[in-house]
């Protein structure tokens, strides 16, 4: 079973570390990828650029418009994300909790069935 893996980075929670904490979460992220990927439960990673870098379309009367910023408001945001496929929701968990973010107070990791996807590596 495949599962979307996100990550909802918040500054002010990352700003509050020390430079060697936060250090330890960006290198634990190569290691959990090597991790997972021995496993053979790696499909892939996305690094998303921040909410402020995003904008919306929006088609009005056939003519398409785009704003800059997020589609709502945030204080987090979906960061990045990981594509697993594991045995059963169980795994998925686990796997879940082997990202450095989930141990960091004030961030957490969701985990999300994967249910129809066009795309085989997905």
């Amino acid at each position: 079973m495949k599962y979307l893996i996100m990550m909802y980075p918040n500054a002010a929670v990352m700003d509050a570390l020390s430079e060697e904490d936060r250090n330890a979460v960006f290198q634990g992220h190569g290691e959990f990828m090597t991790k997972i990927k021995e496993s053979g439960e790696f499909v892939g990673t996305v690094a998303l650029g921040g909410p402020e870098e995003s904008s919306v379309v929006r088609v009005r009367g056939g003519v398409p418009a785009v704003t800059d910023g997020p589609y709502a408001e945030f204080k987090e945001f979906v960061g990045g994300y990981y594509v697993i496929d594991v045995k059963d929701r169980d795994r998925a968990h686990e796997v879940a909790a082997m990202i450095p973010d989930a141990a960091v107070e004030g961030l957490g990791i969701e985990v999300r069935p994967i249910v129809f996807s066009d795309d085989v590596s997905a």
